[in-house]
């Protein structure tokens, strides 16, 4: 009689496949139709182990958050983007559960009201970047401004703007404006990472019709959903031509495959662990002179009678 000898289980090592492959390369030509939404990477993740697999990330991010508040040298800003349904707020929720929320924050930039509409475009993001030690996430963001406007060009009417707008060279500036922008955050020592949820256009169509199928979940749905999908290509070609003129070292780009919600949330939780790890942190340093004092108060404490 012949045995088999057990599949062995997959560890958070095995998944570091998962921090380089949906990167995108900017020495290369970019397509958006190469990236697979039902990509799983070879692994073969079922979703109950996926999102035991999620478990222990949660509990390793933890401990790299706490590590960057402390020393507050270093701060991280994470950019959400993707169609509607795609799952940006379920990845908020589910990615960052387990982390201090005193050093976390998320900013979601709706359309811009008069008083935005008057400065650049930029400027009410800048003011919502991370500072040191803090994590930001950025639930849609600048790239609003070269996707929206992009589809519908008849909304640049409204931000006062000088000269010619709409022409590729005023695009090219636009893209020019956030690279140079997110470079300058990298150099003041935020980390930039921004994520496209790339889902297909048929999963899209279920996840809308499981809000209009559910009550409690209509809610979500706005008739904006509808209208919007409606230019599914132009926001595509959109994202494509962006995402081309912004991926930078300094800032990556990472495409991450979203039909399966439970697997985007692996892949984008395992690139910020490394990105994180990559700071090479290590608990702050204490004063001796501190130090002492610490030791005598925890003798102090310790003779108190409970």
């Amino acid at each position: 009689m012949t045995t088999t000898a057990p599949e062995r289980k997959l560890t958070l090592e095995d998944l570091s496949i998962l921090t380089t492959r949906y990167r995108v390369d900017p020495s290369k030509p970019f397509r958006l139709k190469d990236y697979d939404p039902t990509d799983d990477a070879g692994l073969g993740l079922t979703k109950p182990e996926g999102k035991a697999l999620l478990k222990q990330a949660k509990k390793r991010l933890s401990d790299l958050q706490e590590l960057l508040y402390a020393n507050s040298e270093a701060s991280l800003l994470i950019v959400l983007q993707g169609m509607d349904a795609a799952g940006k707020d379920g990845t908020i929720k589910h990615v960052m559960s387990g982390v201090n929320p005193a050093g976390v924050s998320v900013t979601s930039f709706k359309q811009p009201g008069p008083q935005e509409l008057l400065h650049g475009f930029l400027w009410r993001i800048h003011i919502s970047a991370p500072s040191s030690g803090r994590i930001v996430i950025f639930n849609r963001s600048q790239y609003e401004d070269v996707l929206v406007t992009r589809v519908h060009p008849e909304l640049l009417e409204r931000e006062h703007l000088p000269g010619e707008v709409g022409t590729p060279a005023f695009w090219q500036g636009r893209f020019d404006d956030i690279r140079h922008f997110e470079h300058y955050l990298s150099r003041q020592g935020t980390l930039v990472l921004k994520f496209f949820l790339n889902i297909s256009k048929d999963e899209q169509r279920k996840r809308l019709l499981s809000r209009l199928d559910v009550k409690d979940k209509r809610w979500k749905f706005s008739s904006s959903d509808v209208r919007e999908r409606q230019f599914w290509d132009q926001y595509q070609n959109a994202y494509e031509e962006a995402i081309t003129h912004t991926a930078r070292d300094y800032a990556p780009w990472f495409v991450i495959p979203a039909n399966h919600k439970w697997y985007a949330r692996l892949a984008i939780i395992e690139t910020i662990i490394s990105a994180l790890e990559d700071l090479k942190q290590k608990p702050p340093v204490i004063e001796p002179g501190l130090m002492k004092s610490l030791d005598a108060y925890k003798d102090e404490l310790s003779k108190e009678v409970g």
